[in-house]
């Protein structure tokens, strides 16, 4: 007999509050088994919950984290989930390091803009001490 999961315990081992994953089962990343009105929880629940968890954490959208769920075989050893999880990967890092030059663009522009308000307070400040 292989491992369940109850919803309580899901929460508690991943530290996610049980709206969270009753919202994850809604959007169909999780499938549980049913007993009245008890969820029964499988491993690959686990490991779903566990995908959407790190996806969330490193700026994947929800869609993203549902595509490698439907990747999830691991009698391929899961190989063309990996696979897309690493292109993935890439783009976000991507689209991070733009994110970053962006920053650093807006903040020479912030430098840049501070310089001349300090500049032209002090111009009035040399004008306001000449017209005393």
């Amino acid at each position: 007999m292989s491992t369940t999961y109850s919803i309580s315990d899901l929460a508690r081992e991943l530290d996610v509050t049980t709206r969270a994953i009753r919202f994850y089962e809604e959007q169909g990343m999780l499938s549980p088994e049913r007993r009245g009105q008890e969820r029964i929880y499988s491993p690959k629940d686990l490991v779903a919950l566990k995908l959407i968890l790190r996806g969330k954490r490193i700026g994947f959208s929800l869609a993203e984290c549902k595509e490698l769920i439907d990747l999830y075989d691991p009698s391929s050893g899961n190989r063309k989930q990996l696979e897309t999880f690493m292109g993935k990967i890439a783009a976000r890092r991507a689209q991070l390091e733009q994110q970053l030059l962006d920053i650093q663009q807006m903040q020479l522009e912030l430098d840049t803009a501070e310089e001349r308000c300090l500049a032209a307070l002090a111009e009035t400040k040399q004008k306001q001490g000449a017209n005393a």
